[in-house]
């Protein structure tokens, strides 16, 4: 059987309860959620998918928090740890009002650290139906992942993630 780990951080807002709706999309037989700080690595070969929850910092201070991000340190221990066939997919949280010029741009930076360590993602997601100007997450018209904006289109949040989880099942066979 085919083990998903979901991993997310920031914990107690957003972020996390995304995640649930996440969770709760697949059999609790075949996933397990953990805050991306309390996962231990090293549990990382039981599972076959890794689903990444987070959300984009303002770009202007994306730089400032890179050197204490929790996703930083993870990803550092994701590469000392090594990647045994595992794949990766990932949702991200934004905001199309405040931030209309980078929304959901961490999904390139999640993008290309699985890149640097060979890790095959899927779950790209269609830009068709979204308000942004600009969005390093995107290329050719489609995210590198699940885009939400739950502030400001709470009502598309459940349907988005129930489509983008039943593709992600597809993709990975279960």
């Amino acid at each position: 059987m085919k083990k998903i780990v979901l991993l997310y951080w920031g914990k107690g807002g957003n972020v996390e309860r995304t995640s649930h709706k996440v969770y709760s999309m697949f059999d609790p037989e075949i996933i397990d959620i953990f805050d991306v700080v309390s996962f231990d690595i090293n549990k990382l070969d039981d599972y076959e998918l890794m689903i990444l929850g987070h959300s984009t910092i303002g770009a202007e201070d994306w730089q400032e928090a890179k050197a204490d991000n929790e996703w930083n340190a993870f990803f550092r221990r994701l590469e000392n740890h090594g990647t045994n066939n595992i794949n990766a997919a990932s949702f991200c949280l934004g905001d199309q009002i405040l931030y209309p010029d980078h929304f959901v741009d961490s999904l390139e930076i999640y993008k290309n650290e699985m890149e640097k360590m060979e890790i095959e993602t899927i779950g790209q997601w269609p830009t068709e139906g979204y308000k942004y100007t600009d969005s390093d997450g995107e290329e050719d018209g489609m995210f590198f992942g699940l885009a939400l904006d739950v502030d400001n289109e709470p009502d598309l949040t459940v349907t988005r993630i129930r489509q983008w989880t039943d593709q992600i099942k597809n993709e990975f066979g279960i």
